[in-house]
């Protein structure tokens, strides 16, 4: 009994060191976010990664209208600002939801800088419908 009690310690501090080593690092960054949208806003409107790391993100649209998150550089909001897609979906940086729904991707940066996440719906960038992935480099 006594040599399973020390291999159920020694399992509990080797799970305990995967979740540590799992969760948030370099300052903030992490492998997963939850994004809520409400009344047109992302919250939190900043969000922090490190490049080449996937990063799990769950957006949840608990308003009655449509919203999408679409993550990239200033060159690829400048072509959704004047593209004429009304869905997203095949992509994981771009994602369409309507009414109450959430979804969850997966992306990946490999470069570190700031990248805008907006919904590019008719006046909902002017509306303040605008947040930040922030990657950090890789350590």
């Amino acid at each position: 009994m006594r040599t399973i009690g020390l291999i159920l310690a020694s399992v509990g501090v080797a799970v305990l060191a995967a979740v540590w080593a799992a969760g948030p690092a370099r300052g903030g960054a992490s492998t997963s976010a939850e994004i809520s949208i409400h009344f047109s806003h992302y919250t939190p409107s900043e969000i922090v990664a490190t490049a080449g790391v996937p990063l799990r993100v769950t957006i949840v649209n608990t308003d009655p209208i449509d919203h999408e998150w679409l993550v990239g550089d200033a060159a690829f909001h400048q072509r959704h600002r004047t593209g004429t897609e009304q869905q997203h979906g095949a992509r994981p940086n771009e994602v369409s939801l309507g009414p109450g729904e959430s979804k969850t991707t997966t992306v990946v940066f490999d470069t570190p800088g700031d990248y805008l996440y907006i919904c590019h719906l008719p006046g909902h960038e002017a509306y303040g419908m605008v947040g930040v992935l922030k990657v950090l480099p890789a350590s």
